[in-house]
Order: structure tokens, then C-alpha cells, then sequence
């Protein structure tokens, strides 16, 4: 017979049913929905591991400052794990616990411990990872999702609400730790590609907390675009493209010097010719930029200002090209 409890219960899961809605529906499900329940005892995971066995749900489980250590939740299916969506584990102890492809989507593991456990291809999207301990847990080949929860809501309140400059800010400092913590967790396991992820997060968010319209900001801005925070050396090289493109077209419009013969593209010569023109001046910016001067061909009037910006900012991204992609390549 179903418990009053059951008719009270007010959890709602991810699909908007309600607790006594489900298809799974158990008036035992209201006990792990509801957060002032006591869940201390000796037999919690025993409980949970066989609910989870039974097929009925897990998302939403109340389970803050639960004793989980060596609970057992890898499902027969490993192609589908157990669902633990939207739960909360605030403060649980998950030490040594087995939970291979679980779905942790959307739950709240803040100042969850779990330290030597086993989360590979776990789905963390949308959780909340703020003090969260994976001292040599696995964590390989983990779904993060590409946005901290505590950055998406500071992004969801600034659309909202302009006035809330400082819970937003906040907000970005705590995504910024959350991003810094996993990203030396995946250093110590040698993830170097999910570690460069988050250092680029880490960065994006502190700058986030910047004035707007401060120098700092800007600066960083400037780093974010040109390289990733030396994370994206893909980036470096569609500048470079970019920068030698802009060029020429300067080169063709100003005109550059080849033998005492100014090239430039003009309207009353045909389009093969100024093609040509066009692709002599390519050639100028691209020697240009790589400083290989080869003295062939020279820039005129406005042209040399140009060409000395363009060398310059070419020694530049070029090194720091050489740096990013020794860096990407040495891990």
C-alpha cells in the first residue's frame, strides 16, 4: 500500500514527471527524494546498489553527506550506466567507489570525496564539481561537457539581471577553482588534452571577473583570440592566414615596386593582369610576414609602414607558434 509520503513527495525528475507519475513509481523512491531523510546507515549502499539492480530510478536521490565508499554501481549494460541525474552528493564520501559510465548529469558533487575512485566515461555535464576530491580516482575519458555549471549560471544571470556584477563575478571565481582542480587532476594522469581544455577554461573565466573595459581584460582578450591561452595553435595560424591576406590586399591597393615598375591593381587593366598583380603582391606579404626579404620586390610610399608592421607582428607569431606547438607536442 502506498505511504502518505508518496502523495507528498514534490520531486520532479529531468523529464518533468513527477515521483508518483513515473513508470517506476515505489514508495520507497519518496525516501531517497527527500533531503532531511536520514541516510547514515550501515545499509545505504547495499539499498542503492539494489534499487539500482531492480531497474527503478536513481536521478534525483537525496544522498548529501552519505557514506558511499566501495558502493558498486556499474551496470551489467556497460554501454548504458546507471542514471544518477540532478542527485545530490553534496559532501559525500564516494572513496573507492565503482561508478564506470555513470550518469552524473546535472547532480551536485560539491565537496563530494572521491578520492581512488573509478569514474571512466562517467557524463558530468552540468554537475556541480566545486571542491570536488579525485585524488587518484580515474577519470578517463569523462564527459565534462563544455561549460561549468557555476559559468553557465553567471552567463544565465547576466542576460537576466545587469545589476548582479558581483554574484556574477563570484559565481566566475568558483568556476575558475572548479576548472583549475580538474585541470591538475588530469595533469597528475597524464590527460593532456582534457588538461589544456581546462587551463583555457580557467582563463577564460578569470578574465571574466575582470572590468570590462580594463586593460587587463583586453589583453587577455587578445591572447584568447590570437592563441587560446597557447592551447589553440590552429588559431595562431588562421591569424597568420588572415594577416598575410589583409596585407596583400593593402599592397595591391597602395602598390609595391619590382624593377622601378609599380605594381598595383587598377580598374582599366584587365582581370588576368590584375590577378597577376594581385598575386605578386600575396607573394611580397608572405615573405613579408616570414621576414625572408628577398629584395625583388619593395614597398612604396604607405606600403612601408605596412610592410614594418607585418614583419614585426610575423616575428612574433611566428615564435609563438614555434612555442604552442613544441608545447602541444612534447606532452
Amino acid at each position: 500500500m502506498k505511504t502518505q509520503g508518496c502523495v507528498q513527495c514534490a520531486y520532479v525528475d529531468y523529464q518533468g514527471r513527477r515521483c508518483t507519475d513515473h513508470p517506476h513509481k515505489d514508495e520507497n523512491l519518496c525516501f531517497w527524494h527527500d533531503p532531511t531523510a536520514d541516510k547514515s546507515g550501515d545499509d545505504i549502499c547495499s539499498r542503492i546498489e539494489n534499487i539500482a539492480k531492480s531497474g527503478r530510478p536513481l536521478s534525483g536521490f537525496q544522498l548529501k553527506s552519505a557514506n558511499l565508499q566501495n558502493i558498486c554501481l556499474v551496470s551489467a549494460d556497460r554501454s548504458k550506466g546507471y542514471d544518477l541525474t540532478d542527485a545530490d552528493l553534496y559532501h559525500a564520501d564516494l572513496r573507492d567507489s565503482h561508478l564506470f559510465n555513470i550518469n552524473l548529469q546535472g547532480a551536485s558533487l560539491l565537496k563530494a570525496d572521491a578520492r581512488r575512485a573509478n569514474l571512466n566515461c562517467a557524463n558530468m555535464k552540468n554537475a556541480n564539481l566545486l571542491g570536488l576530491r579525485l585524488d587518484e580516482a580515474k577519470i578517463e575519458h569523462i564527459k565534462w561537457g563544455n561549460v561549468v555549471r557555476q559559468a553557465a549560471e553567471g552567463k544565465r544571470l547576466r542576460n537576466a539581471d545587469a545589476g548582479r556584477e558581483e554574484e556574477i563575478c563570484w559565481l566566475n571565481q568558483e568556476a575558475e577553482d572548479v576548472s583549475r582542480n580538474i585541470r591538475r587532476q588530469c595533469d597528475m594522469h597524464g590527460l593532456q588534452e582534457e588538461s589544456g581544455d581546462f587551463f583555457q577554461k580557467e582563463m577564460l573565466y578569470r578574465r571574466y571577473q575582470l572590468p570590462l573595459y580594463s586593460r587587463r581584460r583586453f589583453v587577455s582578450k587578445m591572447v584568447d583570440l590570437l592563441c587560446g591561452y597557447g592551447e589553440r595553435p590552429i588559431r595562431a595560424m588562421v591569424f597568420s592566414a588572415v594577416m598575410v591576406a589583409f596585407c596583400a590586399l593593402l599592397y595591391s591597393i597602395i602598390g609595391v615596386s619590382a624593377g622601378g615598375e609599380i605594381i598595383q591593381v587598377r580598374w582599366e587593366l584587365d582581370w588576368m593582369t590584375n590577378l597577376g598583380n594581385l598575386m605578386k603582391c600575396l607573394y611580397f606579404s608572405i615573405v613579408t610576414f616570414t621576414t625572408l626579404g628577398y629584395g625583388d620586390i619593395s614597398p612604396v610610399g604607405y606600403g612601408r609602414a605596412v610592410a614594418a608592421l607585418e614583419a614585426y607582428l610575423g616575428t612574433f607569431v611566428l615564435a609563438l607558434y614555434v612555442v604552442i606547438f613544441v608545447k602541444k607536442m612534447t606532452r
